[in-house]
């Protein structure tokens, strides 16, 4: 991941060092070939011992809500619905945790491979591209990344303990309301880390995208069979890119299965908690949380919306290359030269085995069908919870208004 070696990974480094400080990534520093070995030990340790202080720091955090989640329950009278329900969100929260630390340790060497990966691919696809005129970007990538991630890292670093402290135990320490934050931010940052690599293949498929559309434009006015030739053979060279970006995007998949998998089940999960304690605290008419409660859906939502868009505009980006070879199947060059008639067959027929999916472990597709279906989901439990809550609110007000009537009596 050496900076003379990737435009994209350099770009992309602010980013990771920013997360990498909430214990989600390793630094980028780590996968440098110029960092002697004694350091990159001495790093690698420091480090370890960090990611382990935040996981001890986890299981106490969570210790500590969960018993001031009692107290609060004990106070309002809830159901034992709300009591699992808050005690299962809490202990997610160490599974995760957990989750997101064990998958540094375990998946190192893949994400290392990644790095590789991207910068090998990066370098290709500008040399495949040195014989055709540069393309010129309105949407930089520096740009898009600013925008699309460092916004929203942003925002959520600044929205998040603006809408939920209030919400938080009462009964639950400052300094434990603190840490807590911090916690509920490094949960939410893991979909921006996410949202960083399909950025990166995002970027390698518009170049990729780009250098076949020079090959269609340059096909349509050739008429040198000299000429004919190298183009079959950078149309070969596209082939073997697109087929690499498709092995890249597997292993992405595979690197962030479990931890989106476990994301995306929380956010649903508090989503509906959030809705629940909405609803016992509709009784108390100085409950100042209301509209933040709104905010904090929101919030969750996004995340997931947000992983799901930018995986569907990659899709949509690689879906793109067929119709290009469809137009240059069309060409008359297509017909009169056998050699480029054959490369295009072999590269339809790779585009139709090769389709481009964000895998969450094969537990489903990353992309707006998912997130409809999420959405659906959670307002179906949603609807369910708010009967159940009508019905015991008529029971409580029903046996209070007996009580009333027997003590007149």
């Amino acid at each position: 991941m050496e900076a003379n070696r990737s435009r994209l990974l350099t770009t992309a480094r602010p980013y990771l060092q920013v997360l990498a400080l909430f214990g989600l990534t390793p630094p980028p520093v780590f996968f440098t070939r110029t960092l002697r070995r004694r350091r990159r030990g001495l790093f690698i340790a420091v480090y370890g011992c960090f990611i382990v202080s935040i996981s001890l720091v986890v299981c106490y955090e969570c210790y500590a809500n969960i018993v001031a989640l009692q107290k609060e329950v004990r106070q309002f009278h809830a159901d034992d619905f709300s009591k699992v329900m808050g005690k299962i969100q809490k202990v997610l929260v160490l599974v995760i945790a957990t989750c997101y630390q064990l998958n540094m340790l375990l998946n190192c060497r893949r994400l290392g491979r990644i790095y590789e990966g991207i910068a090998a691919l990066e370098l290709d696809v500008d040399n495949a591209s040195k014989d055709f005129t540069a393309r010129r970007y309105w949407w930089s990538f520096r740009f898009r990344l600013a925008l699309c991630i460092g916004l929203w890292m942003v925002l959520t670093i600044g929205l998040v303990p603006r809408l939920t402290l209030r919400r938080l135990a009462f009964y639950l320490h400052w300094a434990n309301k603190l840490v807590t934050e911090v916690i509920l931010i490094m949960l939410q940052l893991k979909s921006l880390e996410y949202c960083l690599f399909v950025l990166l293949i995002y970027e390698l498929i518009l170049r990729v995208r780009h250098h076949l559309k020079q090959i269609h434009e340059e096909l349509q006015d050739c008429s040198c069979r000299n000429r004919i030739q190298e183009l079959c053979v950078a149309l070969k060279t596209n082939q073997l890119l697109v087929g690499r970006i498709w092995e890249e995007v597997g292993e992405i998949g595979s690197y962030f299965s479990l931890s989106m998998a476990l994301l995306f089940f929380f956010n649903g999960l508090t989503i509906v908690h959030v809705v629940n304690w909405g609803l016992i605290k509709s009784i108390n008419p100085n409950d100042c949380c209301q509209y933040s409660r709104l905010g904090v859906i929101f919030v969750l939502s996004s995340t997931i919306f947000l992983a799901c868009l930018h995986s569907e505009f990659c899709t949509q980006a690689y879906n793109g290359i067929p119709r290009i070879l469809h137009q240059i199947v069309c060409l008359p060059a297509a017909e009169e030269y056998p050699m480029l008639k054959m490369g295009l067959r072999e590269y339809s027929l790779q585009m139709q085995h090769l389709r481009l999916f964000f895998r969450c472990g094969g537990f489903f597709n990353i992309n707006l069908n998912y997130f409809g279906g999420v959405v659906v989901t959670i307002f179906g439990y949603v609807i369910l919870l708010v009967q159940f809550k009508l019905q015991v609110f008529a029971e409580t007000k029903y046996f209070e208004s007996n009580n009333i009537t027997e003590m007149t009596d």
